[in-house]
C-alpha cells in the first residue's frame, strides 16, 4: 500500500482580478479628485450696509362675513352685500398695498357663497396672502 501522494500541487493566487480592481479604483480616484480645483476660485462678494431697513407696517385688513351674509371691512359694516361694494370698501382701506396678509373672519353659520365671494374679490384685487381666522373649541363654548 502506497500512502504517499503522487503529485504535489502548489496553490496559486489569481492576480488578474486583483489588478483589475486596483486599476479601477485608481481611475475612479483620479477622475473624482480632478474637481477639487473648483474650491480655489476667488470671489469678491458685494458689500451691504448692516443697517436694518425699517418696514412700514400697514394697518391690518380684516374682512368679516356675518351669519346673514353681510360684510364688514375693518369692523365697518357695508351698506349692502354686493361684491362691488366690498371691492370699493377694500380699495378705500388699502388703495395700493397688496403685499400684506388679509384676515378673513367668517361666521360659522355664514353661507359658503358669501365666503367665496369675499375670497374672489380679494383675489381679483391682487391679495395673495389670505388668513382664515378661527377660534378654539374651548373659547367657543364659554359664554
Amino acid at each position: 500500500m502506497n500512502l504517499k501522494p503522487r503529485r504535489h500541487e502548489e496553490p496559486e493566487i489569481n492576480m488578474v482580478s486583483l489588478i483589475d480592481v486596483v486599476l479601477m479604483l485608481v481611475i475612479f480616484f483620479m477622475l473624482s479628485s480632478s474637481f477639487v480645483g473648483e474650491g480655489r476660485l476667488r470671489i469678491q462678494l458685494p458689500q451691504a450696509s448692516s443697517v436694518p431697513i425699517e418696514r412700514v407696517i400697514a394697518a391690518p385688513l380684516v374682512v368679516t362675513v356675518t351669519a346673514g351674509g353681510s360684510y364688514l371691512v375693518n369692523n365697518r359694516e357695508l351698506v349692502n352685500a354686493s361684491p362691488d361694494t366690498l371691492r370699493k370698501a377694500i380699495e378705500q382701506v388699502a388703495p395700493t398695498q397688496r403685499n400684506f396678509p388679509v384676515s378673513l373672519r367668517a361666521d360659522g353659520r355664514a353661507t359658503h357663497q358669501s365666503v367665496v365671494t369675499a375670497m374672489d374679490v380679494l383675489g381679483q384685487l391682487g391679495f395673495a396672502q389670505l388668513n382664515f381666522v378661527t377660534m378654539r373649541a374651548s373659547e367657543a363654548a364659554s359664554p
